[in-house]
């Protein structure tokens, strides 16, 4: 019987990446997004699985994603809690209170409220036990400049990391956490023509391919639950990050 996965914001990007690999690599995958034309399509180049609209940051949503993922597999074994956004570069004074909310709203809230029901899923299913992946960012560690709210929600989802990983001790649930530098999509086209740095100066920056972290999601959802990635950083091995700046 394959193994059944979720991955949130799977209709593009990291999550789309990842969510084929899993698909490529036996697991029978569940997709969510805000917008159901693009889990379509990833669904489509699946060859299977299941394209479910949902709104992280909205609990209501959220539970009636779980009461499906229920109804139709029965189980969850892996969730990849993607799901993110951002807002333009600023100082933290130029930042309106909205902006903020924007991102906490998403990648925090809604990154509690998927992992949330995963936790819930997991720990009543039989046999017991799953493995929650939360993607984090090397933001998790060291900010770029005018990213207060990016920076604050990732530096937050490494407590929930830590914390989901004492709660499921109990009941076989592990939660890891991938740390990603630069991956190449239509975010970091812009990164060729520079990148604000901590001096205040503009450089472009190295990015790497997406099937990078593809292969270390698969990775760590492939390990027993006896082991745990806790953490891993995959990143453009150039990119300003380790060092002085």
């Amino acid at each position: 019987m394959s193994k059944i996965a979720l991955v949130t914001g799977g209709g593009s990007g990291i999550g789309k990446a990842c969510a084929l690999k899993l698909a490529q690599n036996g697991y029978t995958v569940v997709v969510t997004g805000r917008r159901q034309e693009p889990l379509d399509e990833t669904v489509a180049v699946m060859g299977n699985g299941q394209a479910i609209a949902c709104d992280v940051a909205d609990a209501a949503q959220v539970d009636a994603l779980y009461d499906r993922i229920k109804q139709v597999h029965g189980r969850l074994d892996i969730l990849f809690n993607n799901a993110g956004n951002n807002v333009a570069a600023a100082p933290i004074g130029d930042i309106p209170p909205e902006d903020f909310m924007t991102v906490i709203n998403v990648n925090l809230y809604g990154a509690f409220l998927c992992a949330r029901g995963a936790f819930n899923v997991m720990r009543d299913q039989d046999p017991q036990g799953g493995r929650i992946i939360n993607n984090g960012s090397i933001s998790a560690a060291v900010p770029r400049p005018g990213s207060v709210p990016y920076t604050s929600s990732k530096h937050a989802i490494t407590g929930m990391t830590r914390s989901i990983s004492l709660d499921g001790r109990p009941f076989n649930i592990a939660c890891g956490q991938i740390d990603i530098g630069n991956t190449a999509s239509e975010m970091t086209s812009k990164m060729s023509g520079g990148v604000p740095q901590a001096d205040g100066t503009l450089k472009p920056e190295p990015v790497m391919s997406v099937e990078n972290v593809a292969q270390s999601v698969l990775h760590m959802a492939n390990l027993p639950l006896e082991a745990n990635v806790q953490f891993m950083t995959v990143m453009a091995t150039a990119m300003p990050f380790i060092g002085r700046g």
